[in-house]
């Protein structure tokens, strides 16, 4: 069970999702490490903590600034026991539009970014014997449409490695929980997306007009970020965390639908797909 003053640990929360779950983590009570790349746009948000609040400068695309913000995590509250990795952004394009450097750039914040500062949390986590990480990927981890394929991928990515990683620290009391958020009013889609100066005019009515949709949407989406925040803490406090937590409507049905797609496939070509295995004294 999480302790009444556990210190949370939250990449990105100068806006967005990020600043919504530091809110309610003080809001609940708990200490909290906010960090950001730029520690001062936290100001406002640790002052109302005083004493149970740090904000501290944290790159995840830096192995030394990760080293750094734990540090200076453990010598403030002597440990982190819940890591929130939601330090990310979108990046939109058609497959065959994406600028390598800007993938690149984007799989260093999103994939190996989560890596890095759960490796440096995990030491400490499994010799105290309890701990729990949390991974914010998307309905986009597991869900996909045109224009977003590269976000898909990091956030596919960041699915496999939450799943592995529960497996792996099973056995030393550590939890884990991959959040899929559907679409929040966040600045995701607004000043935080990135997309590929290419603009192909042979996908301007699929991958095109999708990337226009994101863009026409911002500011309507249904998910609140403060009730987001609250659902995540709710799931850590639990007595079994979830291992993927979905947060929003829109994803929910979005996944149910993908369950049943793979679901027909499955059983429409179950024949096809036993035939392949070795079968005992028949002839190949």
């Amino acid at each position: 069970m999480l302790k009444s003053d556990a210190v949370w640990l939250v990449t990105g929360c100068s806006s967005g999702l990020g600043r919504a779950i530091g809110e309610q983590v003080i809001e609940a009570g708990y200490r909290l490490v906010a960090t950001a790349r730029d520690p001062s746009a936290l100001a406002d948000l640790v002052e109302k903590a005083g004493e149970r609040a740090i904000a501290v400068a944290l790159d995840v695309t830096d192995t030394d600034s990760v080293a750094a913000a734990v540090r200076a995590s453990e010598e403030r509250f002597g440990a982190v026991d819940v890591l929130v990795n939601n330090a990310g952004y979108g990046y939109f394009a058609a497959l065959e539009e994406g600028e390598e450097a800007d993938v690149e750039a984007m799989f260093q914040t999103n994939v190996y970014g989560p890596w890095r500062v759960a490796n440096a949390v995990l030491p400490g986590m499994r010799d105290r014997g309890h701990g729990h990480i949390v991974n914010i990927s998307s309905v986009g981890g597991l869900v996909t449409f045109p224009a977003v394929g590269f976000y898909h991928m990091a956030k596919f990515a960041v699915e496999g490695f939450s799943e592995t990683l529960a497996k792996e620290l099973q056995p030393f009391g550590v939890g884990v929980t991959v959040v899929e958020p559907g679409a929040f009013r966040t600045e995701f889609r607004g000043t935080s997306m990135k997309q590929s100066a290419i603009r192909l005019p042979a996908y301007a009515e699929t991958a095109g007009k999708a990337r226009d949709n994101v863009i026409a949407a911002n500011g309507k989406q249904q998910g609140d970020p403060a009730r987001g925040g609250r659902a995540i803490i709710k799931a850590v406090e639990a007595e079994h965390p979830p291992l993927h937590l979905v947060i929003g409507g829109d994803a929910l049905d979005l996944i149910r639908k993908k369950i049943a797609d793979l679901t027909h496939d499955l059983d429409t070509w179950e024949t096809v797909t036993r035939s392949t295995d070795f079968q005992d004294g028949a002839a190949a």
